[in-house]
């Protein structure tokens, strides 16, 4: 056997694996795997399509994927909550389809373990996790349509995960909380903001909370804004009595 031979059936017995493993995924089995192979593409790999001249990387998926899945989510609770009005509608959708839940979704299926990138995967920030799971629902609708889409998202989302009643009560930010809470009891808060790299090849930021010029808690991630939230979220369960009275 020739060695050109021997890389052909190697090639072949990944890409077998993989359409296993995206079948168990999303519970049918795929038409066009080339969808799927481009939903966990990194555009570190600078690939460009032979056919459209355009890059091929994930985020054109996810952008689909993000698009979807709203609908998806807006069209159930539009039916599961007739009496809720357009605000309400609004922040239960957010609740469940936010960044920290996606990430979540994201992980639970291990998504991480197919992507094809120059980057190491430990260099990647935590939203990689949702990102690809918003691409892998980009891919699914242009490989099967909108009714398994739909499926899909039942199955893996709504399902498992959707609970009206606990939702209700699910905080999506903990800075805003903080916030309303201060201008409600004419509490002076501050955020200082610097950055905290250190020996870490990404760049990361720190946070000091201060609340009435007393520092309350402090929070550190990869940008500025997670920063915010981890230092709220830990000043919150330290005022959580006084807030919640």
């Amino acid at each position: 056997m020739n060695i050109l031979r021997k890389i052909r059936i190697s090639r072949s017995d990944k890409d077998e694996e993989f359409y296993s493993a995206i079948k168990e995924i999303v519970g049918f089995k795929p038409k066009n795997i080339n969808h799927y192979k481009e939903a966990f593409t990194h555009s570190s790999l600078k690939k460009i399509n032979p056919n459209g001249g355009y890059p091929l990387n994930y985020e054109r998926l996810e952008f689909l994927g993000d698009a979807l899945l709203g609908s998806v989510i807006a069209d159930y609770l539009f039916k599961k909550i007739p009496k809720g009005d357009e605000g309400y509608l609004t922040q239960m959708r957010s609740k469940i389809v936010s960044r920290e839940h996606l990430n979540e979704l994201g992980k639970d299926l291990g998504l991480i373990t197919f992507v094809n990138s120059s980057v190491p995967n430990q260099n990647f920030g935590n939203n990689i996790h949702g990102n690809l799971f918003e691409s892998l629902i980009g891919a699914i609708h242009l490989d099967k349509g909108y009714k398994f889409t739909e499926q899909f998202i039942y199955k893996v989302v709504i399902e498992p995960y959707v609970d009206i009643e606990r939702l209700e009560g699910k905080i999506t930010s903990y800075k805003s909380v903080l916030f309303e809470w201060c201008q409600k009891n004419k509490k002076k808060i501050k955020y200082s903001v610097y950055e905290d790299t250190g020996n870490d090849s990404l760049k990361h930021f720190s946070v000091k909370l201060f609340i009435q010029k007393e520092l309350v808690a402090k929070g550190r991630a990869t940008s500025k804004k997670k920063a915010e939230e981890i230092a709220s979220k830990r000043a919150y369960y330290k005022f959580q009595n006084l807030i919640e009275k």
